[in-house]
């Protein structure tokens, strides 16, 4: 960690402790959201509200920014969602921090995988909105992580695939998709639905990357 990076942490320890992490959490989301309706941008079509369990991937990912338009988007979608996070994280002051803003912790062990892990925290839950990353880093993959793939078959939730179109300046989610028993079926339907999606840098986007 840099003196920057620490210098941050402190900082933003030092106002959570007074104003308390939802407090924090607002003010930087309500800040994200200012900027995304400053910047041109709009909301497309929201999770149905039938679904309340579903694994969510985003795409395209290429560039930080996806990040602030990304939760400036659920933030005006009032969508309430998860991510993961490893179970060790979990200890002050980290703890504080993960648990108010939505992470899940996971147990991975030789005996005990993580897919196993998120399937079994879907079925202990009336309602879980996860956020799993499909490309996994900003650069071109040539093949995305099945991960997200496996859990939706194993949990038998939809896939809900959101999206940021820099070119429409839009976010949102498209239709539910259903993972077929067949792995190549569902990743063509994601292949379709993000065809016409463009990426920040559309170079480093490629929807045939799309396979598990």
């Amino acid at each position: 960690m840099t003196g920057l990076q620490t210098l941050v942490l402190q900082a933003g320890l030092f106002y959570a402790s007074i104003f308390g992490i939802s407090y924090l959490s607002r003010m930087i989301l309500d800040s994200f959201a200012r900027w995304f309706k400053w910047k041109g941008w709009t909301l497309g079509p929201n999770i149905p509200a039938d679904i309340k369990k579903c694994v969510v991937v985003a795409a395209p990912h290429t560039s930080n920014w996806d990040f602030v338009y990304s939760m400036a988007a659920l933030h005006l979608f009032e969508a309430n969602v998860n991510y993961l996070a490893k179970k060790e994280l979990f200890k002050f002051p980290m703890k504080w921090i993960l648990e108010n803003t939505g992470a899940i912790s996971v147990e991975r062990s030789k005996n005990y995988g993580m897919v196993e892990s998120i399937i079994q925290k879907f079925n202990e839950s009336e309602k879980l909105i996860l956020v799993i990353a499909g490309e996994g880093t900003r650069g071109k993959v040539e093949k995305w992580k099945s991960g997200l793939y496996h859990v939706a078959f194993g949990a038998q939730i939809p896939i809900m695939p959101a999206y940021l179109d820099y070119a429409k300046k839009e976010a949102g989610f498209g239709a539910p998709i259903y993972p077929d028993v067949i792995k190549e079926k569902t990743a063509a339907a994601l292949r379709a639905f993000y065809a016409d999606k463009i990426a920040k840098f559309p170079e480093n986007f490629n929807p045939d990357s799309i396979r598990f």
